[in-house]
């Protein structure tokens, strides 16, 4: 085994379960250091997902404070959630990447600018729409999901950021309780995905354990991070890590 491969690797499990913590993106620390230590792409991202799935329950379990008023909305989208998740995985393993990468930093971007401009948005679709809770309204946010699901099965950057601007213009204020959802549906996206991925032997273990445990310290350990960093360094922080991903990926 090579030490220093194997430091690395697991350096950037830990700072991917962080910034999942924190906003989503974490995929972009992970992935790369896997193309970087030999992997194929395909079996670096799947190895990436089975890897990054426990610091999603670390950083549920370092929220699960702030979520206990936001129980409709994990009946609500979960759901869908894990459809998505499922379908996006299949996608992956059957699929070339090559025009799906191309739209990725697009699709980031456009999530980080309504992430941005959440409040004025909300408060202009807050006169076209009065009642959130219409039927129109929340199979909106349902479809929505269903499709954030599908591109975090199939390659996963950025779900983070999708979610907590969709959560925005559903009229969530409180961004720990958000950022709690968007753990929770992330694990359940990413569990349906890896559950896949371990199936099809799509798996490289020796490197997924290491990265594991060091991507549930780095959610748990993020998730306490942010609660004490308070809500307008997280709002900032959402921001700014989606435009550099962006940048990331348009450059790449």
């Amino acid at each position: 085994m090579n030490l220093g491969r194997e430091l690395v690797i697991m350096a950037a499990a830990f700072l991917a379960g962080a910034i999942n913590a924190v906003a989503g993106g974490g995929t972009l620390v992970s992935y790369p250091s896997l193309v970087w230590a030999g992997l194929d792409p395909i079996i670096a991202n799947a190895t990436s997902t089975v890897a990054l799935w426990p610091g999603s329950l670390a950083s549920v379990f370092g929220y699960r404070d702030n979520m206990r008023g936001a129980r409709r909305w994990m009946l609500r989208l979960a759901p869908s959630s894990i459809v998505g998740g499922a379908v996006g995985a299949v996608l992956l393993l059957m699929t070339p990447s090559r025009l799906f990468a191309e739209l990725v930093p697009w699709l980031i971007l456009g999530a980080t600018a309504l992430r941005a401009a959440n409040t004025p948005i909300s408060r202009v679709l807050g006169r076209i729409a009065h009642h959130r809770e219409s039927r129109t309204w929340l199979a909106g946010a349902v479809v929505f999901q269903f499709f954030v699901a599908v591109y975090g099965g199939y390659f996963g950057a950025g779900i983070g950021i999708m979610m907590l601007a969709a959560f925005g213009l559903l009229g969530m204020t409180d961004i720990h309780q958000m950022n709690g959802l968007k753990a929770l549906f992330a694990m359940g996206i990413n569990g349906i995905a890896a559950g896949y991925f371990i199936a099809r032997g799509a798996v490289h273990w020796p490197d997924a354990l290491p990265m594991a445990v060091a991507a549930m310290a780095g959610g748990y350990l993020g998730a306490r991070l942010a609660r004490r960093l308070g809500r307008k360094f997280v709002h900032v922080a959402v921001v700014v890590i989606g435009i550099t991903m962006g940048i990331y990926l348009l450059l790449r």
